[in-house]
């Protein structure tokens, strides 16, 4: 089998098993959502389900990083959020002040994967150079959405399990941004914007 082959049916799989959680995930949250009326779950699904749409739609990369490290933190991400599950424990907060984190989270989401268009990917990889909209604020602004969103969640169901999982996977996003700027590094167009953008995630923090 050619590297390619390996390549592609790799690719194939991890699709494969991405949406094979999302669709667990997807009835799990919207049954919640009959069964008890809250939003936030389903805002978590809408955020979820665009990782879906705009990887079929992305351009090819210029450059990859196919490392273990690379590979295993884009993967535990992904696979993180599709593990949660609504239900189970009281919530911190009122649903309503849950929603209105989340969609906030999901509208950061949303304005960065339309800046970013079909330069979106999911393996950290250079696939274009975008420096307008929100990445004009942060370098990350989609896995910052993602943070909130999650955070949103994880107040209106904060089982014990959903608590190590998003820990888990959202450290793995922190860890798979690091490597995403690694390869973009080598672009001088990028290492410029970094001199421009100096936060990852959150202005003023990190």
């Amino acid at each position: 089998m050619t590297p390619f082959h390996r390549r592609f049916n790799a690719d194939f799989l991890s699709r494969l098993l991405i949406g094979a959680l999302f669709a667990l995930m997807s009835f799990n949250l919207l049954g919640n959502f009959l069964k008890t009326g809250r939003v936030t779950g389903l805002l978590l699904l809408a955020s979820e389900s665009l990782v879906l749409i705009f990887t079929i739609a992305r351009r090819p990369a210029q450059r990859v990083d196919r490392s273990v490290a690379a590979r295993s933190m884009t993967m535990v991400s992904l696979v993180g959020p599709q593990l949660l599950r609504a239900g189970g424990a009281a919530s911190l907060a009122p649903d309503v002040l849950t929603a209105v984190v989340s969609a906030i989270g999901l509208c950061v989401v949303i304005s960065g994967k339309v800046t970013l268009g079909r330069s979106f990917g999911l393996v950290p990889a250079n696939r274009g150079v975008v420096v307008e909209g929100p990445y004009s604020l942060v370098r990350h602004p989609i896995y910052l959405g993602y943070l909130v969103t999650h955070a949103a969640f994880l107040a209106a169901n904060p089982r014990p399990l959903n608590i190590v999982i998003m820990l888990v996977a959202d450290s793995a996003l922190i860890a798979r941004a690091l490597i995403e700027e690694r390869v973009l590094r080598l672009d001088a167009a990028y290492e410029a914007y970094c001199h421009r953008v100096g936060w990852h995630l959150v202005p003023g923090v990190f």
